[in-house]
């Protein structure tokens, strides 16, 4: 595949196809867990603390070891970690479905964290490899695509769990998995990557340690506000993803499969739209301004506080339906420019473990607010106070973000490489 600093290759598309199923793959099971609450919960008896905590528990684990995913795909190789990351996702998908106790099913989800660190990391550093200028803030929204269309599939969760029993969809879709991983050895192959001088905290050989790695990211002030960032962030997007559906449910009287379906669509739907326009908008705008990479998440957020407060806040089922849309829609503008920033502001040797260690705190954090919105239903009280607190930390994302400076290399539509064959 030819590696081109102005438009690339067919092949660099490719990549993006290939990896967009395994994006699919990924947040399908993540979101499946949140849509079938209900027949879980009359299958595997918990409350709703331990239904919060299958999710937190995921999260904390795939959080965790995020950095040390993001560390190998940069030491060794992306397209390898991001085999193996699918066919352990195939099987622990598959075993889940025969868990029969809250304990095993607990110990899925862990699993399943485990299977997940080294993807997203892996996969988005490999685009940029592939992606080099003027189609990167894109090629990273076509890739985003696919975690949303997982998200959105997986509202089928519940609609799938209420004809056939919980555990059916894990079955089917873990089967499918370990088939999809014999294309991705034939098909899926590393890129060159970009080098930024000489390597840092000493090295001399050709791979990176992981010390020196996470050295050269935070000793850039830049890399610290992103992680704050991304942090905080955090605590609205996963308190929607986990709870909205049960939110929903409750407030309107909807069945659990509709609930799912609508609260996973109709924000998916929008963000699938709002990373193809952000990525588009910050790539054009990038021609003439530096920061637009940054600015397009900015103005995105600011856009998303009223849509989440919309949502949370109404007794229309129509104005909750069109607030999931507004935010969706305009939350998205991040998903499609963080690892372009990344790009901007970090080395290239680090760029997955940069990735891994900003995905380490938005789980973390998201995990945390999760399980914390099932403590407070135990309490009997109101969700809608979560959505509440993480609509006013979109508010100090946005003002974070604009503290994110370009450092004072070039950035990667400056920088000139030759083509390279692979």
């Amino acid at each position: 595949m030819k590696i081109n600093e102005g438009r690339p290759s067919p092949g660099a598309w490719l990549v993006v196809a290939l990896l967009w199923f395994v994006a699919g793959f990924n947040y399908l099971d993540r979101v499946m867990v949140a849509t079938m609450h209900r027949s879980l919960v009359t299958a595997i008896p918990m409350t709703d603390a331990q239904f919060g905590l299958l999710t937190s528990g995921f999260l904390w684990v795939y959080g965790l070891l995020g950095p040390l995913g993001g560390y190998l795909a940069d030491r060794f190789s992306r397209s390898k970690m991001i085999l193996v990351s699918m066919f352990t996702w195939s099987a622990t998908t598959w075993l889940t479905a025969h868990a029969t106790t809250f304990n095993e099913l607990l110990a899925t989800r862990a699993l399943m964290g485990i299977s997940e660190a080294a993807y997203l990391p892996a996969a988005l550093a490999l685009i940029a490899d592939y992606h080099r200028g003027p189609t990167r803030s894109f090629a990273t929204g076509v890739h985003m695509t696919g975690i949303l269309a997982g998200s959105a599939l997986g509202g089928l969760g519940g609609l799938l769990a209420e004809g056939r029993g919980w555990s059916h969809p894990f079955s089917l879709f873990g089967i499918i998995g370990v088939a999809y991983c014999g294309v991705l050895v034939f098909a899926l192959r590393d890129a060159p990557r970009e080098e930024e001088g000489p390597p840092a905290g000493g090295e001399t050989g050709a791979r990176p340690r992981f010390g020196a790695a996470i050295a050269s990211l935070f000793s850039r002030g830049s890399f610290v506000v992103l992680f704050v960032f991304w942090g905080v962030g955090a605590v609205v997007g996963w308190s929607v993803t986990g709870w909205m559906p049960t939110y929903l449910m409750e407030h309107f009287h909807l069945a659990q499969g509709r609930a799912g379906l609508t609260a996973t669509v109709s924000s998916s739907a929008a963000s699938f739209l709002g990373v193809l326009v952000g990525g588009a908008w910050a790539d054009r705008w990038s021609r003439t301004q530096p920061r637009a990479r940054i600015l397009v998440p900015a103005i995105g957020i600011c856009l998303a506080v009223p849509g989440i407060l919309l949502a949370s806040n109404t007794s229309v089922l129509v104005f909750a339906i069109l607030g999931l849309v507004l935010y969706g829609l305009t939350r998205a503008f991040t998903d499609s420019n963080l690892m372009p920033i990344l790009c901007m502001i970090s080395n290239p040797r680090y760029r997955a473990t940069g990735y891994g260690v900003l995905n380490m705190i938005a789980n973390i954090i998201g995990g945390l607010s999760i399980y914390a919105g099932g403590m407070l239903r135990d309490r009997h009280i109101d969700v809608t106070r979560v959505f509440e607190f993480g609509a006013g930390g979109m508010v100090v994302c946005a003002a974070l973000l604009m503290f994110v400076n370009r450092q004072s290399r070039l950035s990667e539509v400056e920088r000139v490489a030759p083509n390279t064959l692979v």
